[in-house]
């Protein structure tokens, strides 16, 4: 009875056991986003520096273990998209694994870019586990002499 009065009154009954299996789904979906379940593609967004200089726009992104001919990079709408894909590398022998840590599968990113560039002459350098794309800036004249008619 003292429940429902309080409840009409607008007060919130606290049920301990209802709060606790909140808490439970919550952090099972928590996992299940860091560590999805089955046999599904899982898709790391590496993580990426974007920085300009005066005439560039440089974007470094961290993509350990793959290789040069696996990567993929497209320019429009003023943003970068990466993919790679980082293929596992098994030997036939009869092992037991006790713990697979490593990701391998498709790493993916679209980098919003910070100013206008030229993705046409865009530069690509791939370096210890490390790419750097170096994209020219369209210039803007912050500058203009207005003529008084």
């Amino acid at each position: 009875v003292k429940e429902v009065e309080a409840m009409r009154r607008g007060l919130a009954v606290w049920t301990p056991f209802a709060e606790l299996e909140r808490i439970r789904r919550e952090f099972d979906r928590l996992l299940e986003d860091v560590f999805p379940a089955g046999d599904k593609e899982q898709i790391l967004a590496p993580p990426v520096d974007v920085y300009e200089t005066d005439s560039e726009v440089v974007v470094k992104a961290e993509l350990p273990g793959v290789k040069k001919e696996d990567i993929d990079i497209t320019i429009k709408e003023n943003a970068v998209h990466l993919k790679a894909e980082r293929k596992e590398e098994r030997e036939e022998k009869t092992e037991n694994v006790y713990r697979v840590e490593r990701f391998y599968g498709t790493i993916e990113r679209i980098v919003p870019l910070p100013t206008e560039v030229k993705p046409e002459e865009a530069k690509a350098e791939y370096k210890d586990g490390v790419l750097e794309i170096r994209i020219p800036k369209v210039k803007v004249s912050k500058e203009a002499k207005v003529q008084v008619s």
